[in-house]
This record gives C-alpha cells, structure tokens and sequence, in this order.
C-alpha cells in the first residue's frame, strides 16, 4: 500500500477516535410502536445500522434467548430480568435506526405499573441510561480494535513495499556495476581490436610493398632475358 493510502487510513483512524472521545447523550423520546406511543431512551453511535443491530440483537438474544421476539424490526420481550434495571421482570421494545450520522438505539421498558421515566423513575432511568452507555463503549472499542488491526496491516504492507523497494533499488545497483564491468570489458576488447586493426593495417602496408618489390623483379628479370636473347641473336 502506499504511503499516501497509509495516511489517509490513520487520519480516518485518528478523527474516529476523536469522535469517539464525544460522549454519547441519552435522551427520551417517544416512539410509536404499533400505533401506541411509548416512552423511552436513546442513545445515538456512530457505527454502521447493521453492524450495530446485528451486535444489540446478539446481546438480547445471548441475555433473554426465546424471549427475544423480532417483528419487522422491532425487537420485544416479555416478562425479562434486567438486573442492572430492575430485580422484578419486566417488559421491553427496541428498535435501531440509521442517521445520516450513524445509528441510534431506542428502548421501552414497561416497569409493570409505569414506563421508565427519567421524572418518575429516576434510579431504573440512570441504570438503563449506564446500560445504554456500556453497550455503546463495547461497541466502540470492538470498531476501534478492528481499525487497529486494519491500520496494523497496512503499516505491514507498507513495511514490506518499502523493503521491496529498497531490494529493486539493490538489484538495479548491482545491475549498474554489471554494466560498468561490461563497459570495461567493451572497451578493453576495443582497445585490442583498434591494436589488431593497426597490425592488419602494416600488414596489408607491408605486402603491398612486397608487391611493388615483385613487380620490379619481374621487369628487371624481362629486361635481362631480352638482353640475353639478343646477345644470343647477334652471334654468328
């Protein structure tokens, strides 16, 4: 990976866990459910809907198994013990929903003779809100060890690219000195071959002197053969 996609992944790592520092306010909130009005908490993450509806539907389902019923989204439960809440079974809705900023989760909990209320049950509406709070930051530390991991891999992948690197660089030196050595060689063998060209140069220089000298043995030899055969024509 390159160093600039590194960058860009860590300063999205950084701005999360700066928006994460942000405290996640509980506030209450009507929501119809069934065509009845129901008070309740919610809370709003900043995580993907599914991630966190996938997570809340597995904690209920781990907490409250069977009695976890899911209608089109809405989650209910009957007669269920939420000891952080309340010692006497009670009942409750849920339902996740996405903002364009990330997801809220909202709750109902039917105490038997009144709706958690922040006014008229303040005690069960501080340990709701704590039990909203503590699922929120379990959330956030599994996003934030997975983006840990992430960026762990990139910087891995960017350690073995800058190795890589640095190995291409190493070979292309060696194949520098390969090539100087065989410039070297190039020009030694020139060098002997200009010598062995000046050498056939004298040589060729040296026959046709050899050559002119045979040329003019020939002449003198005729002029001497002509000479005796004319010695010989004039005896009588």
């Amino acid at each position: 990976m390159k160093q600039g996609v590194l960058l860009t992944l860590l300063l999205s790592f950084m701005l999360t866990v700066t928006g994460y520092a942000q405290k996640s306010p509980v506030d209450e909130t009507d929501m119809s459910i069934k065509g009845i009005p129901r008070k309740g908490q919610r809370i709003s993450l900043q995580l993907e809907s599914k991630r966190v509806e996938d997570s809340w539907a597995k904690r209920l389902n781990e907490r409250f198994g069977s009695k976890v019923k899911n209608d089109k989204g809405v989650y209910s439960m009957e007669g269920v013990t939420i000891d952080e809440i309340s010692k006497t079974p009670v009942r409750v809705f849920s339902k996740i929903d996405a903002t364009p900023t990330g997801t809220t989760i909202w709750w109902a909990i039917d105490l038997g003779n009144a709706y958690l209320d922040r006014a008229a049950t303040p005690v069960q509406w501080s340990a709701a809100e704590k039990y909203l709070k503590d699922f929120a930051r379990l959330l956030y530390r599994e996003d934030l060890a997975v983006q840990v991991a992430e960026a762990e891999k990139s910087l891995i992948i960017s350690q073995n690219n800058h190795n890589a690197v640095i190995a291409k660089a190493d070979l292309v030196r060696k194949d520098i000195e390969k090539n100087k050595a065989r410039k070297t060689d190039i020009q030694q063998e020139l060098a002997k071959n200009a010598a062995e060209l000046l050498q056939y140069n004298n040589v060729v220089d040296m026959n046709l002197k050899e050559q002119e000298a045979a040329r003019a043995d020939i002449v003198n030899m005729r002029v001497a053969l002509e000479a005796v055969k004319d010695r010989m024509n004039k005896i009588e």
